[in-house]
């Protein structure tokens, strides 16, 4: 390994530990400021835009496996944010819905703008939240291609 290749090392290793470090105080951070984890907020939003719909295809967006989707649907569904019930078409699926307490909960987010003050706070402007969005993309295809 030269120098070069070694200092690059280095550097790559010095960012994921930065990624990781962000991750954790922005996941606090959205948590107190939006009263949801991210991954539950993301649930909701992505109902809001498909409800009703299969668990499955909560787990195919998020990206997290049965049991860890089935931890946060029960949470959601014990504080009354969705419903869920077996598909009768087919006993093995689940349909997942938002809820109105859901549906009303996050438009009062939506109209705080709870998490636009994150962004405000990260010094981001519109444009670098797409192009960051971007390259995370690209970070996170290249890893699934790793599998």
């Amino acid at each position: 390994m030269t120098g070069s290749d070694f200092m690059l090392l280095k550097e790559f290793s010095h960012l994921l530990y930065q990624i990781k470090m962000v991750d954790q105080k922005v996941s606090k951070l959205f948590e107190d400021e939006v009263g949801f984890s991210l991954t539950r907020y993301e649930m909701l939003m992505i109902l809001h835009d498909k409800s009703p719909c299969l668990q499955g295809i909560l787990q195919d967006h998020l990206q997290i496996d049965q049991a860890a989707i089935t931890r946060h649907l029960q949470i959601l569904e014990e504080k009354g944010y969705v419903a869920r019930k077996r598909n009768p078409e087919n006993n093995r699926e689940v349909i997942v819905e938002m809820t109105h307490k859901a549906i009303s909960t996050i438009d009062e987010c939506e109209a705080k703008g709870s998490h636009h003050h994150l962004m405000e706070l990260a010094n981001f402007s519109n444009k670098e939240v797409v192009e960051l969005t971007s390259l995370l993309e690209k970070f996170d295809q290249g890893l699934n291609q790793i599998k």
